[in-house]
């Protein structure tokens, strides 16, 4: 191991938890492929506890089973020591309660970016692992999207990853049309991301969902977790909005870029 770790404050009280859940996961996974059953790192347990961390708020604990914080960033190859960018994260948000303790535990270092007009925090070349979550939507409709991956890819060191999760809209999709629901074309980040200079090194359907149909009165927003009921003159029966609940969160892209090394 190549850098030194920090434990984490709540390490010792979750360490047992981070563990069991391990021993779960791997178990689970083993039964699809045995092959994806590893050793268990230090890394990994640094991970697993800020993951399990009581410093998380219970909502956002009960959303792992939609979002797969482990699964996800292991795909997406986080390392402990590096530069970690958050891209858009909100007041609290949702990746940064797990992000941030692990750079601060493992050496690295956790920067947000709430308004990306005003630079990413790190000067050019010097980021390690950018995450940008649910926000490509908002970009396409604000004509944004090309500035801000160049952007991304100017940030990032050569071989750097740029992570993405996005509500994904079916293949053939016209964005103009699916982004003002939430969701945009798989293709389109990937036409972005290439046009940025970026290579796609992985795509995943971990975080898809065969339940979301796409279709829904209040656009992904009438999905959990913002569970939209009513707007313009329509509001959900009670039937309704169960139906909505049972389908959980979105169907999303899961995808990994790569700077040229």
């Amino acid at each position: 191991m190549t850098h030194a770790l920090r434990p984490l404050v709540l390490m010792a009280t979750v360490a047992g938890l981070a563990l069991a859940s391990s021993a779960v996961a791997q178990t689970s996974r083993a039964a699809q492929d045995p092959a994806l059953i590893q050793p268990m790192t230090q890394e990994d347990e640094v991970l697993k506890a800020a993951i399990a961390s009581g410093s998380r708020s219970e909502a956002d604990r009960a959303r792992d089973v939609y979002r797969r914080p482990y699964e996800s960033l292991t795909f997406w190859g986080l390392q402990p020591g590096q530069t970690v960018v958050e891209i858009q994260p909100g007041a609290n948000g949702w990746w940064t309660q797990i992000l941030q303790p692990y750079a601060e535990a493992t050496g690295g270092t956790y920067v947000p970016v709430n308004r990306i007009q005003d630079g990413l925090g790190v000067s050019d070349g010097s980021a390690d692992f950018i995450l940008v979550a649910r926000a490509f939507h908002n970009w396409h409709r604000a004509g944004r999207t090309d500035e801000f991956m160049a952007m991304f890819f100017a940030g990032l060191k050569p071989g750097g990853i740029l992570a993405v999760e996005q509500h994904r809209a079916p293949p053939g999709s016209d964005v103009d049309q699916s982004a003002p629901t939430g969701y945009v074309p798989e293709s389109y980040v990937i036409a972005a991301a290439l046009a940025a200079g970026f290579e796609l090194d992985a795509s995943s359907d971990l975080n898809a969902n065969p339940a979301d149909d796409h279709s829904h009165p209040f656009g992904v927003w009438t999905l959990p977790p913002v569970r939209r009921s009513e707007g313009d003159g329509r509001v959900l029966t009670e039937a309704e909005r169960a139906a909505y609940d049972a389908i959980g969160e979105s169907d999303r892209m899961t995808l990994r870029f790569r700077k040229p090394e």
